[in-house]
């Protein structure tokens, strides 16, 4: 493609995902893109032959921005524990600052004009969550006992949920969704090492202390009889 073309499908894309966002995949049609891009409808059709072949296009523009961002979210992480968070919040992370990319992802996965079929692979779409929380178990960062392809599934689900509720509550925070999520997470980590041994010094500290105390009571006590 020549830098027009390329420059002209980049546009088309903008203003498909913008018109998904406001108005829905259903009532977003060929002719409302090329008003949008204020271009004739022939020449949308130069560059995508159907409303689907435009439709997957946005999507895969969002969907490729997501996985970039997870992925860096993902590797930056210090710690398995800290990948496996990491993987949640990039996510919503991620949507919330792009809202008009919820609800081109929530659509495709339900709008059958827009033959989008990844979703329908369930497992593809926990198993990479599964493995971090494998790792995580692995590295005594996560509860041993638990099912991790369970808590995969789980966890995944309550993204989708978080998500799908900004489509009909505009004042539904994402990135507090984030914190809850976080906050059941943390009920399966244990408290990092630092702190354990933090907490273990302190511990010992006061009982010398007290030790201390204890014997320079007796002693005065000894010394005044």
């Amino acid at each position: 493609m020549t830098f027009a073309e390329r420059a002209r499908r980049e546009q088309l894309i903008s203003v498909t995902i913008a018109l998904i966002a406001e108005n829905g995949a259903a009532r977003t049609s060929l002719q409302n893109i090329a008003d949008a891009a204020s271009i004739t409808k022939a020449a949308v059709l130069y560059h995508y032959p159907t409303k689907k072949d435009v439709f997957r296009a946005a999507y895969e523009v969002v969907r490729t921005g997501l996985i970039a961002h997870m992925r860096a979210r993902i590797e930056a992480a210090p710690t398995p524990g800290a990948a496996l968070k990491a993987y949640l919040t990039s996510q919503l992370d991620y949507l919330a600052e792009h809202p008009q990319h919820v609800r081109v992802m929530s659509e495709s996965f339900t709008d059958p004009d827009i033959g989008i079929t990844e979703h329908t692979d369930t497992q593809a779409r926990w198993r990479p969550l599964a493995d971090l929380i494998a790792k995580a178990q692995t590295a005594g960062q996560y509860d041993p006992q638990v099912n991790a392809e369970a808590h995969a599934i789980m966890f995944g689900g309550a993204v989708d949920a978080l998500v799908a509720e900004t489509l009909t509550n505009s004042d539904f925070s994402l990135p507090g969704g984030a914190s809850a999520l976080l906050g059941l997470v943390d009920v399966f980590m244990p408290s990092p090492p630092e702190r354990e041994h933090s907490d273990d010094a302190h511990q010992a500290n006061a009982a010398g202390s007290a030790k201390t105390g204890r014997e320079s009571l007796k002693a005065t006590s000894e010394g005044n009889a």
